[in-house]
């Protein structure tokens, strides 16, 4: 059911932006944002927080930051110790009544909950080239997305389900493409720190300001083209709907060369992506 669903989302997405010439129909498309209901329930009065120290930890021993302004975790050096500890605070979150939460509270638990089953997987089968290797969702799986990796509230939830089906329609945030890490070269950098309540606005547009001040977000290649993540083609409804809306938002966000380059910007050549694991390279 769920290949059937991709399948499906695909061709409809194709439909629906055949004019955007930087999407590349030769990749899959991602799945649409598609609300579940049954998360809807929060607490606007809840001033109860969720305990995000022990990823601190594991993101400051194990990420670093390269001179190409890449975060790579160092997967092959987590120790069997560090492996508990992840698994223990992963197995802590699920235990977490979400309902109960502000949403703002929600939001920081479930990018914080994505990114940390995301290393997890990854650890868990290490050594890997790339995320896509990891075949746990059944038959034509490419990657983890599909496989049901943890219970919350005695639900069963996989990544594509706290990406697409969560915080995508719940908060209708573009920014939230810069918090979720993929494990992959061409995503954007996993923070070296858990995300927080406090300062969630800040950090959401520093992240979008390294990601497309990078060369994985925009850049122009030596015969001219403008080339951009194929983030902003997957997921094209979620900045402006079309060619124009990605190139608005990508101004926003822009600095010094990348806003020169993008002033005088008439159209997007084609959009890219590395799915090349985020480790040290050896």
């Amino acid at each position: 059911m769920a290949l059937l669903r991709f399948c499906l989302v695909g061709l409809i997405s194709a439909a629906a932006f055949a004019s955007a010439g930087f999407i590349d129909y030769s990749d899959s498309f991602a799945p649409d944002s598609d609300l579940w209901e049954r998360w809807q329930a929060h607490d606007a009065t809840s001033t109860r927080t969720v305990d995000f120290a022990a990823w601190d930890g594991l993101l400051e021993r194990y990420l670093e930051v390269d001179e190409g302004g890449i975060a790579r975790f160092d997967y092959g050096a987590v120790t069997s110790a560090d492996s508990g500890i992840l698994d223990a605070l992963i197995e802590e979150w699920g235990n977490v009544p979400v309902s109960s939460l502000s949403r703002e509270q929600q939001m920081v638990y479930w990018i914080n909950l994505y990114n940390a089953l995301t290393v997890q997987v990854v650890v868990e089968h290490y050594p890997v080239d790339s995320i896509t290797n990891i075949d746990i969702s059944g038959f034509f799986s490419n990657g983890p997305w599909d496989a049901e990796l943890i219970e919350v509230e005695g639900t069963a939830l996989t990544l594509n389900d706290i990406e697409h089906r969560i915080l995508r329609p719940i908060w209708n945030d573009p920014r939230l493409h810069y918090a979720l890490n993929c494990a992959s070269i061409g995503c954007p950098n996993l923070l070296g720190r858990a995300w927080r309540v406090e300062n969630i606005g800040a950090d959401l547009d520093a992240a979008a300001r390294t990601y497309v001040n990078n060369p994985r977000g925009f850049r122009i290649d030596a015969d001219g083209n403008a080339i951009v993540s194929k983030i902003y083609a997957w997921f094209v409804e979620d900045f402006g709907g079309d060619e124009a809306g990605v190139v608005a938002h990508l101004k926003t966000y822009a600095e010094g060369g990348t806003a020169a380059a993008l002033e005088s910007l008439e159209s997007l050549s084609k959009s890219e992506y590395d799915w090349s694991l985020n480790a040290p390279l050896r």
